[in-house]
């Protein structure tokens, strides 16, 4: 008996590998979440919106590797998509998208809750296309899984809800071609990187989530080069512990120490970055540049040589031709300067800090003694979570306290929406990363502000019992923004938020909810967190007037914030 459109997709899915399907229920998808729940192997999903079963289709995704499927029903259901899709996309790692679409007659009548699916994601999707007969599958399917696996991106398939139910008439099982090459550049090019790395003396890494996977070549040639390494936040899992050459990030969220060692140095050798701000890269430097796609070479700073490859065997290739440099001057002061950065770091973790040199006088003015430093906080997450804990991280201030004070030690993975910079992703994302890696734990950094965005997920999170723990960045304040604002010399407007108790919310949800208001009570709540099974929310009310300095804080941004505050006290 021939297969239904519908089976042929879950069977596809599961011979892939995929365990988890994540979506909104629709009736346009009908045929394929009832071939879902009579498939052994496959696993629905039900998310309470359909940005949220994107995120974590797309945190799976990138945690396993491999191909993460979400669905949408036919109009507003795949639109509700978008979002986590861009991010996806943004992030380059392979995700299906199965949309719904109106009845196949029906198409371009402007049918009730008719979109044009292959219009709408048109800038996102790296394939899409509609199904309009059973005989096109499943050679349409396999198109749309290679292309989303070899491009890293995503795919969209669109199925008209009178198709799924249709059966094939030449059935076939579905077969992928999914191995990738692994290149590297010619020896000319080699040797022209060489030539110009062993002529400098100060050779800075900036190393990025693209050499991953290539962590002993990247360290070989730090060591080979004397040359202090400079992570991407994205690097952070893969080469900040045990790492006696990283100086931490750069950029906004980064660190002195990071910028010095970019500005300092007479050469910068570029490993699977694609770092996107280009005031913070040095001037009047020499730049060889690896990375597997061309159109990445020299696209955010001039590049001398650039190596079109993979970070591993092109490293492998060039390291018997540079020269071992003996100076470790350059090294030792960028590492001197990260441990004294460090030093000053810690005290402002410290949950005495507070008190012990600001509390009276804050108490004094606005009775605020009892918010707690989200230094403090981000500290004691990083000292009692488990040594494999994957980290979620909202866009924002959470993201910056993670980058500082937490270390991506041991097994420790971390995604956010990094490239996208999207609001709201690291609730859903832990929601993808859980059901990924079941037995270990999974911490949510929450903004207030990205967590209120998604908060019906939640309840995701509880139906399918999922020991998330999330600890929430309650400053009552879109903190990125006002900190945007302020640095501008402008006042800040619009980014209070009037939150709930966001504790007592998730113990009506049914998730076991701790309120922290007391930088006394912090080490104990954060400890009881991650010692309660099942889901948990920490709700931690935190100083909305921290900030966070740059590793190059400017003039201009000094004397904006003094005139931002002048303006926020002043009638």
């Amino acid at each position: 008996m021939a297969r239904t459109v519908a089976h042929v997709i879950v069977d596809a899915l599961k011979d892939l590998g995929v365990e988890h399907v994540f979506g909104v229920v629709g009736d346009a998808l009908n045929p394929v979440t009832d071939a879902i729940r009579t498939t052994d192997g496959v696993s629905w999903v039900g998310c309470r919106h359909e940005e949220a079963a994107a995120f974590a289709a797309g945190a799976r995704s990138q945690l396993s590797g491999t191909l993460g499927v979400c669905m949408g029903t036919v109009g507003p259901g795949s639109v509700h998509l978008l979002n986590g899709l861009y991010d996806a996309a943004k992030s380059r790692t392979p995700v299906l998208a199965i949309c719904g679409q109106v009845p196949l007659a029906e198409i371009g009548s402007d049918y009730f809750q008719e979109v044009d699916n292959d219009l709408l994601f048109r800038d996102v999707a790296v394939y899409r296309a509609t199904v309009t007969s059973p005989d096109q599958m499943p050679r349409m399917l396999e198109s749309a899984v290679r292309a989303a696996v070899s491009q890293g991106g995503v795919a969209v398939l669109t199925v008209p809800g009178d198709l799924g139910d249709q059966e094939l008439t030449d059935d076939r099982p579905a077969r992928f071609a999914l191995d990738r090459a692994v290149t590297r550049p010619d020896d000319p090019a080699l040797a022209a990187a060489a030539e110009l790395l062993n002529a400098a003396s100060r050779v800075t890494l900036l190393v990025g989530r693209g050499a991953r996977d290539a962590r002993t070549e990247v360290l070989r040639a730090a060591e080979q080069l004397s040359a202090p390494m400079v992570l991407t936040l994205k690097a952070k899992e893969g080469f900040e512990g045990d790492n006696p050459f990283q100086v931490g990030q750069t950029g906004l969220i980064g660190n002195p120490a990071a910028a010095h060692a970019l500005d300092s140095g007479d050469a910068l050798l570029m490993l699977g970055t694609d770092f996107p701000y280009r005031d913070w890269y040095p001037k009047d430097c020499k730049v060889v540049q690896i990375d597997t796609r061309e159109d990445h070479l020299g696209r955010r700073v001039p590049v001398d040589v650039g190596l079109a490859g993979d970070v591993g065997a092109t490293l492998r290739a060039l390291l018997p031709l540079l020269a071992e440099v003996a100076d470790r001057a350059h090294l030792d002061e960028a590492r001197e300067k990260f441990a004294h950065w460090q030093e000053g770091q810690q005290r402002l973790a410290d949950p005495a800090h507070e008190h012990r040199w600001t509390g009276r006088l804050r108490a004094a003015l606005d009775n605020r003694d009892h918010e707690i430093r989200p230094e403090a906080l981000a500290a004691a997450v990083d000292r009692y979570a488990a040594e494999d804990a994957v980290f979620t991280s909202d866009t924002g201030m959470a993201t910056v306290w993670l980058s500082r004070f937490v270390t991506m030690g041991g097994g420790r993975r971390l995604i956010g929406s990094y490239n996208l910079g999207s609001m709201a992703n690291a609730m859903p994302q832990a929601l993808g990363a859980q059901l990924w890696a079941p037995d270990r734990q999974v911490v949510a950094f929450c903004g207030d502000g990205g967590l209120s965005m998604l908060l019906g997920d939640l309840m995701t999170i509880k139906t399918y019992r999922l020991p998330v723990k999330l600890v929430v960045f309650d400053n009552r304040r879109l903190g990125m923004v006002k900190l945007e604002q302020e640095q501008a010399g402008l006042p800040e407007f619009g980014t209070e938020l009037d939150n709930p108790d966001f504790a007592a919310v998730a113990t009506a949800l049914g998730i076991t909810g701790i309120r922290v208001t007391d930088p006394e009570d912090l080490h104990d709540s954060v400890r009881r967190a991650f010692e309660t099974p099942g889901p948990v929310l920490l709700d931690v009310l935190t100083n909305p007037e921290e900030v966070a300095v740059p590793g190059k804080p400017t003039v201009s941004q000094g004397w904006g914030y003094a005139i931002a505050k002048v303006k926020e006290i002043l009638p």
